[in-house]
């Protein structure tokens, strides 16, 4: 699930190396002679006055000598008529000898000097005779060995740490035909999804089928860090698509760099690239994918430096200057970005050895835990600085969302050991249960937004994986609930299909409402768009692994047809703008989240359950499986950052 940001800004590119348009013309590939004067005579002037100084400071041989690969030192003079232990102050040795010498010596440093000074300018005269693309193609050489250098800084080797042990990272092939034909279909759009974006995006972060060229939105600064490379491997990877795989990892080795001047969504990247990176080491074994992330985590590290330590919404990779939205409320920082965390950084810490990434997420947690909660919800937004609330909306969709999520995963994930998390989780639970979840006149049971005391009978797309999360929790729950939750969990499944059945395309708005008699539908033109998006086959999937109920694959098929229908082109898959019209126009962009989580729970739901088994993996909120830490067969029991 992925928390809306605002519309999404026009990316701006870096622009090209700019070494100023009067020194270098367009129509000429030289500079002109007034500026070669010029810069010379600057050059020269400083030159000049450096040797000058030399002559006009004070002779400091007198007082104290600098090292010039001299002979003569300071050493200590011991004052014997104290007994030799105080210094007396300092003598320099060979002092003795005639001032011969030392004007020897000056002389051969004014030679030194002088023949500096016309090496510099003989190399200025040099550099200015080389054309425009010369002096770049030196510049850019220069920057490149820089990169190289940092590159190298950051390459420190990781303390070898065994892996959990990794059950059903293979096959899953389904006995029945009908199934596997529906599975290999699946693994079709997924191979035509990432060959059009490996013609037409490489290395941009997302694509524009239509346009045929690549995308990006301000969540991911102003760089092309390959986002879609990042989301999709482990579903390459699951699906056999191993060829591709190898590209990603590859480019991933090659191009994939931090150190750049650009500013990120801190839970975005963490989800996408450091899940995804994660993802991608567990599975195939691959130190460069385990590396990568720690790498990228040290530049999101910078974030939590506010008062409360509650992190910013972005941060800058190269400064680490952060900031949060400008439409937060009162400048707060947003409950599903910060409280999104938890699952990424505990592997961090586990397979470091670092117990900073795991202290920075149990601060969050404890800080949360000390807060009045109104009716026992947690309201979207929170005040980094001041650690108050913000505006009192709480939401199980945007905004909201995956916190919730990532208690019950950070539970699932230690084996059942974190049974704070899953407290967290049951309080949570419950009054959402009370205050928001509601059924409509037509008797669809959906939940709904608290804002300032009144609830608003509208549910998004989003709030859709909360059928599978109600499923997922449902063993371990309070009274021998588990009955009631799998239930919610299909009624939520239900309601949400229902938004896909009542719209033209088969495929479900972004937001739909309960009013009067409008149900599950949507009724603002901004929320009939279909972005791609996930959450309602991944709530399929849970179920159907809980389950086996036949009508979940049926309803999931139903999702794969339409999307092929309606969003497929030629340059890949495409949103489409309004899903109540027969003929709706594209959005021209295939999101990254499409072949992380859409393409991967449809593979999933026409696969055995042998393929990645919730026993032994927990996915986080794009989808990127993370082993369960089973203390009995890691070394996490010994470590330190865990205890």
């Amino acid at each position: 699930m992925t928390t809306p940001a605002p519309p999404p800004l026009s990316r701006r590119r870096l622009p090209p190396l700019n070494l100023g348009a009067s020194a270098f013309p367009h129509h000429r590939a030289t500079l002109r002679l007034s500026e070669k004067f010029i810069l010379l005579l600057i050059l020269s002037a400083f030159i000049t006055l450096c040797f000058g100084a030399f002559f006009f400071l004070p002779d400091s041989s007198k007082h104290k000598r600098f090292d010039l690969g001299l002979e003569d030192v300071l050493i200590p003079h011991v004052d014997t008529s104290k007994g030799g232990k105080n210094l007396g102050g300092f003598l320099i040795h060979g002092q003795g000898h005639d001032e011969h010498r030392h004007r020897e010596e000056e002389e051969r440093l004014r030679n030194k000097i002088r023949a500096d000074h016309e090496k510099a300018l003989e190399e200025a005269k040099e550099k200015l005779k080389k054309s425009r693309d010369e002096i770049q193609a030196e510049i850019q050489t220069e920057k490149n060995k820089v990169v190289q250098e940092l590159k190298k800084k950051d390459s420190k080797p990781l303390p070898p740490v065994p892996l959990p042990n990794l059950i059903g990272i293979n096959s899953g092939e389904p006995a029945d035909p009908d199934i596997r034909e529906k599975r290999n279909k699946i693994k079709e759009m997924m191979k035509h999804a990432w060959d059009n974006y490996r013609q037409y995006g490489w290395g941009h972060n997302e694509l524009k089928p239509i346009a045929r060229k690549g995308h990006s939105t301000n969540i991911f600064g102003n760089s092309q860090m390959g986002a879609t490379i990042v989301d999709a491997l482990d579903t390459l990877y699951i699906m056999g698509l191993h060829d591709e795989f190898r590209e990603g990892q590859e480019w991933i080795d090659k191009n994939l760099d931090f150190s750049v001047n650009s500013e990120v969504s801190v839970f975005e990247v963490n989800i996408r690239f450091i899940g995804g990176l994660l993802a991608a080491y567990y599975l195939s074994g691959q130190e460069v994918f385990k590396i990568k992330a720690v790498q990228l985590a040290g530049k999101l590290l910078p974030a939590f430096n506010t008062p409360t330590g509650i992190p910013w919404a972005m941060v800058n990779l190269k400064s680490g200057v952060g900031r949060n939205w400008g439409w937060a409320s009162a400048g707060s920082s947003i409950l599903a970005e910060f409280g999104t965390l938890h699952m990424e950084f505990v592997h961090l810490s586990y397979l470091t050895g670092d117990p900073v990434y795991y202290n920075k997420v149990m601060h969050i947690r404890k800080l949360l835990q000390k807060m009045d909660r109104p009716n026992g919800l947690y309201p979207n937004y929170l005040n980094p600085r001041t650690g108050r609330w913000g505006q009192h909306h709480t939401s199980v969709g945007g905004l909201g969302d995956s916190f919730y999520e990532y208690l019950l995963k950070a539970w699932l994930m230690s084996d059942k050991m974190d049974t704070e998390a899953r407290k967290m989780y049951d309080d949570a639970i419950e009054a959402i249960e009370k205050h928001l979840v509601r059924k409509s006149n037509g008797g669809l049971t959906f939940i709904g937004e608290w804002k300032n005391g009144h609830l608003e009978r509208k549910m998004g797309h989003l709030t859709c994986f909360a059928g599978g999360m109600f499923a997922l929790g449902a063993d371990g729950s309070r009274d021998d609930k588990a009955g009631h939750y799998l239930q919610l969990g299909a009624e939520i499944a239900h309601t949400c299909h229902e938004s896909y059945d009542r719209t033209a395309l088969k495929l479900g708005p972004e937001a739909f409402k309960f009013d009067g008699g409008a149900e599950a539908v949507a009724v603002r033109q901004n929320e009939k768009y279909y972005i791609l998006r996930p959450e309602v086959i991944e709530t399929y999937w849970y179920m159907w692994r809980f389950t086996h109920d036949p009508k979940y694959r049926q309803w999931g098929w139903e999702a794969a047809q339409a999307i092929e229908k309606y969003c497929r082109v030629s340059g890949g898959f495409s949103g489409v703008k309004d899903v109540y019209s027969s003929s709706p126009t594209y959005d021209d962009v295939q999101q990254s989240f499409f072949l992380a989580e859409t393409l991967k729970y449809l593979y999933l739901l026409f696969s055995n359950d042998d393929l990645l088994p919730l026993d032994n993996w927990v996915f986080n909120t794009e989808a990127h499986p993370l082993p369960v830490l089973h203390l009995a067969n890691t070394t996490l029991s010994g470590n330190p950052a865990y205890r």
